[in-house]
C-alpha cells in the first residue's frame, strides 16, 4: 500500500512540476506566473480542486510518444472566489508551450461541461503557442469542440478570459466569443496571424506587441475589456469583477453588505452641469457619487471614450453603468461607442443585471468616416440591445438629448421603466441654433430676428418639461438626490417580469 501511495505522490509532484525547473525559470524571467501559480492566485486559498492532473495526449507521430507530461499542458478544475463556486482552466506554457493537442482540448471541455450542467462561471487563462503541429487536424477538431462549448454556454453562464501570454490563430476565437477578456500590458498578445505571416503576405514590418498587444486591443479593436501592469494585478480585479456578476442566468448577481446611505443627499451634484451649454464636464463624477462607497468597475475605459461602461451597486445589489461622457466628442454616439455600449446591455440583460443610463447626448457623429463604416447598422445595435431588453431599466436626463440618439438612449420609447430628468436637462429634435436655421431660413440675414428666435425656442424647448407634459420623462428630479431616486427606483422594479414574444432568436443588425 505504501508503494502505491509513494508513486501518488511522486506523480502529483511531477505534474505540478510542468516543465521542470528551467521552463518555470524563463517563465518567471518573462514577468510571468505559472499557470498553477496563477490559479492559486486567483481561487480562495486551498479551494481548488483539480481534473485531470494525470491526462497525456495520445499521438504517436514524430516520436511524440517519447514524451508524455502529465496534465497535457493545462491545469483544470474548480474551485471559489470569495466562497462562490468557479471552473478554471490555466494552460501551461512550459509544458510544450502550451500548445493544444487534442487531450488538452478535451481537458478544457470537460470543465466547460460540467460549468454549464451546474451552473457556474468559467475563467479561462490563455497562454499557449497555438495548435500542437504533430496532431494535425486532431488539434483543429479540439479547439472547435472548445469554440462549440463557448457558443452554448453564452448567455448561460459569465465567461471570462485572461490573455497571459501569447494567444494566437485559432486560439483567440474562444476567449473572442467570452463576456469579457483582459490583457496584462508588455506579456501577451493576441492575433489570428503574426508578425511574420503579415509581412510575407502584406510586406508590413510590425511587432508582435504593435499587432496584437494590450495597448491595441485595448484602445484600437476593442477586443480586450482592459489591460493590467502584471499578472497579480489582472488576477485581482477579475476576482473583483467576479463579485458583480451572478453564477448563471438563473440566479440573481450576489447581494454584498453596503454601508452608504441610499438616501444619501450629493449637493455638489446640483452644480455638475456648468451654465455654458458647450462646457463639458465629468460623467464619471455623477457615477462615483451614485454608487455604494463610490465603488466603480468600468469596462472598456481606454476605447470609445464618450461613452462609460461597468458595474456599480445600489443597496448591495449589482447594476450596469451606460453613460454618455460630454468630455470625449461631446458625447456624441458613435460606431464604436455603439458597438461597446450595445454588447454591454445585452450582457447585462442575458444575466438579469438592471441597467442604469445616464444621458448628455448631441446627436450621432456626422461625416463621411461615419457614414461609410456603417453607422446606421451599429447605432441599431444600441437601440436594438436596448429595445430587446427586459431587465430593470431607470434612465436619468442630465443636460441635453437630441433626435435619434434621444430615443436610443434608454428613452421611454424603448420600454424603460423610470425615465427621470434633471432640471437642466432638454429633450429636442436638434439643438435651438439649427432648428431656427431650419424653421425661419427666410431670416438668416437678420442676426437680431434669429437671435430672438433662438430665444424663443430655448424658453420653450431647453428643459425637460415639454416631454414630461406627454409623459416621456416620470419625474424631474433635483440633481442631489439621484441617489436615492435610482435606488428606490430599482427596488420597486425588482419583481419586475416582461416577456418577449416567442422566437428561437432574434435577427440583431450585426
Amino acid at each position: 500500500m505504501k508503494d502505491i501511495l509513494d508513486e501518488l505522490e511522486a506523480r502529483r509532484l511531477a505534474a505540478r512540476a510542468g516543465g521542470g525547473e528551467r521552463r518555470v525559470a524563463a517563465q518567471h524571467a518573462k514577468g510571468k506566473l505559472t499557470a498553477r501559480e496563477r490559479v492559486e492566485l486567483l481561487l480562495d486559498e486551498g479551494s481548488f480542486e483539480e481534473f485531470d492532473m494525470f491526462v497525456a495526449h495520445r499521438c504517436t507521430d514524430f516520436g511524440m510518444e517519447k514524451e508524455r507530461p502529465a496534465g497535457d499542458g493545462v491545469v483544470t478544475g474548480w474551485g471559489t472566489i470569495n466562497g462562490r463556486q468557479v471552473y478554471v482552466f490555466s494552460q501551461d506554457f512550459t509544458v510544450m508551450g502550451g500548445s493544444v493537442s487534442e487531450t488538452h482540448g478535451a481537458k478544457i471541455c470537460k470543465i466547460m461541461d460540467m460549468a454549464m450542467q451546474n451552473g457556474a462561471p468559467v475563467i479561462g487563462i490563455n497562454d499557449s503557442g497555438g495548435a500542437r503541429i504533430q496532431e494535425g487536424v486532431a488539434s483543429l477538431a479540439a479547439y472547435g469542440e472548445v469554440f462549440q462549448r463557448n457558443i452554448e454556454a453564452s448567455g448561460v453562464v459569465p465567461q471570462i478570459s485572461l490573455i497571459m501570454g501569447p494567444c494566437a490563430g485559432g486560439a483567440v476565437y474562444s476567449p473572442a466569443m467570452t463576456d469579457f477578456i483582459f490583457m496584462v500590458k508588455d506579456s501577451s498578445y493576441m492575433f489570428v496571424t503574426g508578425p511574420d505571416v503579415v509581412k510575407t503576405v502584406t510586406n508590413e514590418v510590425v511587432t508582435a506587441e504593435e499587432l496584437g498587444g494590450a495597448s491595441t486591443h485595448t484602445r484600437k479593436s476593442s477586443v480586450a475589456d482592459g489591460a493590467f501592469e502584471n499578472d497579480v494585478e489582472a488576477l485581482a480585479e477579475v476576482r473583483r469583477l467576479f463579485d458583480f456578476l451572478p453564477l448563471n442566468n438563473r440566479q440573481k448577481a450576489p447581494v454584498r453588505p453596503f454601508f452608504d446611505d441610499p438616501t444619501r443627499i450629493e449637493t455638489s451634484l446640483d452644480t455638475l452641469v456648468p451654465d455654458n451649454p458647450n462646457q463639458p464636464y465629468d460623467m464619471k463624477e455623477l457615477i462615483t457619487k451614485v454608487a455604494d462607497e463610490g465603488d466603480f468597475f468600468e469596462v472598456q475605459k481606454d476605447f470609445a471614450g464618450n461613452i462609460i461602461i461597468g458595474f456599480i451597486r445600489l443597496e448591495g445589489q449589482t447594476v450596469g453603468v451606460v453613460a454618455n461622457q460630454p468630455m470625449v466628442l461631446a458625447g456624441c454616439l458613435d460606431i464604436d461607442a455603439s458597438r461597446k455600449a450595445a454588447r454591454f446591455v445585452r450582457f447585462c440583460d442575458a444575466f438579469e443585471i438592471p441597467i442604469l443610463t445616464f444621458v448628455d447626448v448631441p446627436g450621432f457623429l456626422p461625416g463621411t468616416g461615419q457614414e461609410y463604416g456603417g453607422v446606421i447598422k451599429h447605432g441599431a445595435k444600441l437601440l436594438f440591445a436596448y429595445g430587446e431588453a427586459t431587465v430593470p431599466k431607470v434612465t436619468v436626463l442630465t443636460r441635453k438629448t437630441y433626435g435619434g440618439a434621444y430615443v436610443v438612449m434608454a428613452s421611454k420609447h424603448l420600454k424603460a421603466d423610470f425615465n427621470y430628468a434633471w432640471p437642466t436637462a432638454e429633450v429636442a429634435v436638434m439643438g435651438a441654433k439649427g432648428a431656427v436655421e431650419i424653421l425661419y431660413r427666410s431670416e438668416l440675414d437678420e442676426p437680431e430676428k434669429i437671435a430672438a428666435r433662438v430665444k424663443d425656442y430655448e424658453d420653450r424647448f431647453a428643459n425637460p418639461f415639454v416631454a414630461a407634459e406627454k409623459g416621456f420623462i416620470d419625474e424631474v428630479i433635483m440633481p442631489h438626490s439621484t441617489r436615492r431616486r435610482v435606488a428606490r427606483a430599482f427596488a420597486a422594479l425588482r419583481g419586475k417580469k416582461a416577456v418577449m414574444p416567442w422566437k428561437k432568436h432574434d435577427n440583431i443588425p450585426l
